[in-house]
């Protein structure tokens, strides 16, 4: 299991959140409650969700969504962070470690995987470079693994160029008509 990023809570328990990262433009913090009508309003997006999720997300769907990525750092140490621009203090997206436990082929279950997701009008910046390269050193850091992947759509061609950029070249399985997404690897470096 990947080490956790603990800290303390009420009562001596422990609670592990997201901690907060930092870039030279964004802020990569846990998701609040008050993120909720920023997700809904991006998983509804037909650009956002074309080559993620397929199709609109209900409102319910996306509450679901921000209640797993807080539970991800609760049980596994890592998960999501919402990005946040420095400049506007908007919300323009999402991103992280998570595992969905997808029923996959080679099985990625235990196997912590990258994902990111932003507004539209935060695309074409360079945000999403900034935070994911933060958030990869954060991984290579913190979760105590030789391997993560990333699941990527095959005609997101930008996404797949971002993927490659990170270090995620190892394709573990091909896209097919029955299934559209590539799957890729990334070795952590030792050290």
């Amino acid at each position: 299991m990947p080490r956790a990023h603990a800290g303390s809570g009420e009562g001596g328990t422990t609670v592990r959140t997201a901690p907060v990262l930092e870039t030279d433009r964004l802020i990569l913090r846990s998701h609040q409650a008050e993120d909720y009508p920023d997700c809904i309003a991006m998983w509804r997006d037909p650009q956002v969700v074309k080559y993620t999720i397929g199709s609109e997300s209900t409102p319910q769907r996306t509450w679901l969504r921000l209640l797993a990525y807080r539970g991800h750092w609760s049980l596994l140490g890592f998960g999501y962070w919402a990005v946040q621009c420095k400049s506007t203090g908007r919300y323009i997206g999402e991103l992280g470690f998570a595992d969905f436990r997808r029923d996959l082929y080679p099985s990625i279950s235990g196997i912590p995987h990258i994902g990111w997701a932003l507004c539209v009008e935060a695309q074409g910046h360079g945000y999403a470079t900034e935070a994911l390269r933060r958030v990869v050193e954060w991984g290579d850091a913190n979760l105590g693994v030789s391997r993560t992947v990333c699941i990527v759509h095959r005609e997101n061609i930008r996404s797949v160029h971002l993927a490659r950029k990170l270090g995620y070249s190892t394709v573990l399985r091909e896209a097919t008509d029955d299934e559209p997404n590539l799957l890729l690897a990334r070795d952590v470096p030792r050290g």
